[in-house]
């Protein structure tokens, strides 16, 4: 164990610390006016003042009403709302894929084990740039015509244009119902907390999973009920071009969303797979002595013990799709670098809006990770 340092060495690594801090300071602040001087000489304006200016550009896709008219920040807000969006479902089906195809390189089936490993060296070493351009071909070249598209029960359509999809048409009924599942899902909470529950009599932990597959569907039944039963809904149909009305999930939507699920979900299930086999043996062989199957030993015992090792690799995992989901550009998808891009075209105002990517994505990693560091707190309590 090295030796601790002295007062007099910690007030010299002060010393140089501050000196450094001061420097890095000065630097900054150097190239900042020299920029500023540059810009200035060359007629070119400064600040974020454009922010509020009319955008004079459509977005091809949003998930609320922008108009060409509408300023900068609002067209920003449109950008990245699509970036969260396809972010956030990513991280959810890349999380359910991976852990998936990582648990089943345990399989004692030899051809899963091997589909689970070809799926892993093949996601894992082909660029992320080649597998978005593939599905986007996929997609666009592959499928029907708007005017010939599939067509499903129900309302669904797909084609080139992307999946069409009915929607409902919003009444307060609805805000009932969303009522009724969060006090369904507090329902499922209290009954596996209450004191008389199976765990406290047979010192067995209950499963929660068939009583929330019965009162989370009676809550929002019954909140549909009460808020008068809205029904009405508005169905996709194909018109002369495209596939007109409900909800759509344009092809740069999906493309982006596959690419990034199944590039992402390689590298997850790595993480899975390294860590169940950070779990002593002793811990299959113990469980397995006590009359557990696999799928139970894996769920119950397992998965739980690894998700201590596995937290801060998977943080790593959802920070970089997140990232990487700035590659839409490539495709037309328009994320919040797209958007910047075309404000920096019209405006000129390349640092400022460069800024703003650096400071939305750094937000972004920032709150991700606080949000991951919450989640594994309960975990290293636990193991202390």
């Amino acid at each position: 164990m090295p030796a601790p340092l002295s007062a007099k060495s910690v007030a010299s690594l002060n010393r140089w610390s501050v000196v450094l801090i001061v420097i890095s300071l000065l630097s900054l602040g150097y190239l900042a006016h020299n920029a500023a001087h540059n810009m200035q000489i060359r007629g070119i304006h400064s600040g974020f003042g454009f922010l509020w200016e009319s955008a004079g550009f459509d977005i091809g896709e949003s998930i609320f009403s922008f108009d060409s008219a509408d300023p900068y920040w609002v067209a920003i807000t449109v950008g990245l709302s699509n970036t969260l969006r396809v972010a956030l479902l990513g991280i959810v089906l890349s999380t359910v894929l991976g852990v998936m195809i990582g648990v089943g390189r345990f399989s004692p089936n030899k051809l899963l084990r091997a589909l689970c490993r070809l799926y892993v060296d093949a996601m894992r070493n082909v660029p992320l740039l080649l597998q978005l351009l593939m599905w986007y071909w996929i997609i666009t070249q592959t499928l029907p015509l708007p005017e010939e598209a599939w067509h499903m029960s129900g309302g669904f359509y797909l084609s080139k244009a992307g999946f069409n999809f009915p929607i409902p048409v919003w009444e307060n009924g609805y805000l009932w119902a969303l009522i009724g599942c969060g006090l369904g899902l507090f329902a499922g909470l209290c009954w596996r907390a209450y004191p008389g529950s199976p765990f406290h009599k047979t010192g067995s932990t209950p499963s929660l999973l068939w009583p929330l597959l019965v009162l989370i569907p009676a809550g929002t039944l019954l909140g549909w009920l009460l808020g008068g039963a809205p029904h009405e809904a508005q169905f996709p149909h194909p018109g002369i071009f495209t596939i007109e009305g409900g909800g759509a999930l344009t092809p740069e939507f999906l493309a982006i969303l596959f690419a990034l699920t199944f590039y992402t979900a390689g590298f997850i299930a790595e993480v899975v797979r390294g860590g169940i086999q950070s779990v002593e043996r002793g811990q299959w062989e113990a469980a397995q002595c006590l009359g557990l199957n696999r799928i139970k030993v894996i769920r119950l015992i397992i998965l739980p013990q690894a998700l201590r090792v596995m937290i801060p690799p998977l943080t790593n995992q959802y920070l970089n799709l997140t990232k990487n989901s700035s590659l839409a550009v490539a495709i037309g998808y328009p994320d919040l670098v797209s958007i910047l891009n075309t404000s920096i075209n019209q405006t000129g105002r390349a640092i400022e809006c460069v800024a703003l990517i650096m400071a939305c994505y750094l937000a972004l990693s920032l709150a991700l990770a606080s949000f991951m560091h919450w989640v594994a707190r309960p975990l290293k309590q636990s193991a202390h």
